[in-house]
């Protein structure tokens, strides 16, 4: 008996988190990943497919741009692959689509192949609040806040650490990670968006880093006082994890096709600091 040869699809996703449990499949709950891949299994008529994706997102946090991938016999592709996307449009519900499915270059990993994750955190500081058509993807933040202080601030956390003060541990995983990008922009009227980027991050990092930026922006800390919970390396009870519906998974950013392979093998060694002497000392 020959082995079935499968395609690995890609699937580029978007939804709104409000209503879900989070990304992963949980008994009981409803969750992004159990709603795709029940519409998936109706659709292909497959039995229990199962979906890899670029980032878990918790409970109420929203995304448009997560990836996925998903192994597939190659005669289910054949047969069904043009109609897919519109065929899942039709069975999905409304909370979250598929936007574009296709099949994957070699070495593809949805979790392993990324560069890096964006999302953007979106803070209103309007004294009568949010406007009720942004209520689920806006935090209304009653005091003041200073862009500036914030981006400063920010500043300071930039590069390759060990970001355990800003992380849930989980057993057995690594909390370093590389911070690429932080910058708060007006994005309206007293609208915020503070873009977070980084290679990965771990459980609550983004929320944690935002609350403690917020500290910063409403003057309840000074900039520094964030780079200084970073370099104690252990959780600080006044970092306010924020809630989770003002944060959007905004872009998921892939290497050049001939890199997948390679950047999927050197994101699954177990990260330390090549340096932690000089770390301790910044």
């Amino acid at each position: 008996m020959t082995e079935e040869t499968l395609v690995r699809l890609r699937l580029d996703i978007s939804y709104d988190g409000t209503d879900f449990s989070g990304w992963a499949e949980q008994p009981g709950r409803r969750t992004v990943q159990g709603e795709l891949q029940a519409a998936l299994a109706r659709v292909l008529r497959l039995r229990a497919p199962r979906l890899t994706v670029a980032g878990r997102t918790d409970a109420g946090v929203h995304a448009r741009g997560q990836v996925a991938h998903l192994d597939v016999p190659a005669a289910v592709w054949e047969t069904e692959g043009e109609r897919l996307l519109r065929r899942l449009a039709g069975v999905l519900p409304p909370d979250v689509r598929v936007n574009a499915v296709g099949p994957a270059p070699p070495g593809f990993d949805a979790r392993f192949s990324p560069l890096f994750r964006r999302y953007v955190y979106r803070v209103s500081d309007a004294p009568g609040g949010v406007d009720p058509l942004r209520r689920r993807d806006v935090l209304w933040h009653r005091r003041p806040l200073d862009v500036a202080r914030m981006n400063e601030a920010a500043a300071a956390l930039l590069g390759e650490h060990d970001f355990a003060a800003y992380c849930r541990r989980r057993e057995g995983a690594s909390t370093v990670r590389e911070l690429q990008r932080v910058a708060w922009t007006r994005e309206s009227g007293h609208v915020y968006a503070g873009t977070v980027q980084a290679d990965a991050f771990c459980h609550n990092m983004v929320r944690a880093l935002v609350g403690a930026l917020l500290a910063v922006g409403d003057g309840r800390r000074d900039p520094v006082w964030p780079s200084r919970v970073l370099r104690a390396g252990v959780r600080d009870s006044a970092v306010h994890v924020v809630a989770a519906h003002g944060l959007t998974l905004e872009e998921v950013r892939y290497p050049p096709d001939e890199e997948l392979a390679a950047r999927a093998a050197a994101t699954r060694r177990f990260r330390v600091l090549e340096r932690p002497e000089e770390q301790a000392e910044e």
